[in-house]
């Protein structure tokens, strides 16, 4: 009985196999119609078209589908994009006058170029609800092989200027295993071969020009064909002068509220200035948070809120200084006139030395200058009176100012920064704005 069983299951195993031979040849004979079948006979996907006779040209088209995110922080970009090759095999020349579209799955039967992103830090081809690739094969034997991806590029920045900045990034296609010699790459109708910019629509910028140029790429191993896509990004301020640049002008605006409050309330001069104070400060932390943790960028709006930030402070340092000056000229004795002639008195004495150490020069040397009759001779006189009477000059003036300083009522301080701290603030802004947004 245990022979027969086994003598069952082994006629049992043969039929299994030959059912699965013929299910399988039958469906080979699906997959490949006798059209395909005859132009693939012989075929080797290992050698490129023209494996003796030149380079095979590829010719590169894409449409952007959509460029999801553009990160500061990480400097690059996502997008998803149709990526088309064409290029001609002689090997799959067939007699008609229709393509043939193939199922994408069987561009594992063909020789493909070897293309790859070169600034990619990840890609990945999408397969739902299968790989979406492409193959179309004509009579001549041209091929045309599409496929549908989604990479993050790098995407070198400049900052300095952020927001008001252009960004210009690039998508560079590259062979990797064939160099010129054996492939190269060009563009199928120039800048048009890149479509679907103009009608996309970005969170945060827009998109102002974009080319296509042809290169070629040198490394160790040779030279390669590269092909580079330019596109110039425009940020779109709108969103940061809403978010950022009106909020701290009005606080600039806000501390100066104090300047017209009296200067006997303390604690409300205080209260204001420590809370603009306070809240620049959490402003300024909140706009460098969706940016590089970099030293090497000082950014405009780093520039702007670091205005903003000093014209806070030194509103309530002004009060400060202020409040000083209040309270030593309360305790301070008034100058009698008497004290006023003597302060007058030692000033003159000052300025009368200068001037009697100046005269003792000029005797001394009167014996000299009385030899020197020549032009020569009145030129040194003539600096030599200009040296007496410079000390007594500067000394003169060095006077003028320390008395301007001199602040003969503390509550004019607050009439002074009224009119000091807007007007320095709207010239501070007028350079700002023509320098970042025209130079």
């Amino acid at each position: 009985m245990c022979t027969l069983s086994r003598g069952f299951k082994a006629l049992f195993l043969m039929i299994l196999c030959r059912l699965t031979n013929v299910s399988t040849a039958e469906g080979k004979g699906e997959i490949l119609p006798p059209t395909i079948q005859k132009i693939m006979k012989g075929y080797n996907k290992y050698l490129r078209p023209f494996f003796d006779n030149g380079p095979v040209s590829v010719g590169m088209s894409m449409d952007i589908a959509s460029i999801d995110t553009i990160s500061e922080i990480n400097m690059d970009y996502t997008a998803t994009i149709f990526l088309r090759q064409r290029w001609t095999d002689e090997r799959l020349c067939f007699e008609g006058n229709k393509s043939l579209s193939l199922d994408g799955r069987l561009v594992e039967m063909l020789w493909v170029p070897d293309t790859f992103i070169v600034d990619s830090k990840k890609s990945f081809l999408h397969d739902i609800t299968v790989e979406n690739r492409l193959i179309r094969i004509y009579p001549n034997g041209t091929v045309l092989y599409a496929i549908r991806i989604t990479a993050t590029v790098a995407c070198s920045m400049d900052l300095t200027k952020y927001p008001m900045d252009k960004q210009t990034c690039t998508l560079q296609l590259e062979s990797w295993g064939y160099n010129i010699n054996d492939v190269m790459f060009y563009w199928t109708r120039g800048n048009d071969s890149v479509s679907g910019l103009d009608t996309l629509r970005l969170a945060q910028y827009t998109v102002e020009d974009y080319y296509t140029s042809a290169s070629e790429a040198v490394y160790e191993t040779g030279h390669y064909p590269k092909l580079v896509f330019h596109f110039e990004l425009k940020r779109n301020i709108l969103y940061f002068i809403l978010e950022t640049y009106v909020p701290s002008s009005l606080l600039v605006v806000l501390s100066w509220v104090s300047f017209w409050i009296s200067q006997s309330s303390v604690p409300a001069r205080i209260c204001i200035g420590v809370t603009t104070v306070l809240t620049m400060t959490t402003l300024m932390m909140g706009a460098r948070t969706s940016l590089p943790n970099a030293n090497c960028f000082i950014k405009a709006i780093d520039v702007y809120l670091g205005i903003c930030f000093s014209f806070i402070f030194g509103a309530l340092l002004e009060y400060a200084v202020a409040h000083f000056c209040t309270l030593n000229r309360a305790g301070m004795k008034k100058l009698t006139k008497e004290e006023d002639q003597e302060a007058e008195e030692e000033i003159n004495g000052v300025l009368s030395a200068i001037a009697n150490s100046c005269k003792a020069e000029k005797l001394n040397r009167a014996d000299s200058d009385k030899l020197t009759k020549t032009p020569s001779g009145k030129k040194e006189e003539k600096k030599r009176h200009s040296r007496c009477h410079s000390p007594m000059t500067v000394m003169k003036r060095l006077f003028c100012i320390f008395d301007c300083f001199h602040v003969k009522n503390p509550y004019h301080i607050d009439n002074y920064a009224r009119l000091s701290f807007p007007l320095s603030f709207v010239i501070v802004n007028v350079f700002y704005w023509v320098y970042y947004l025209y130079f």
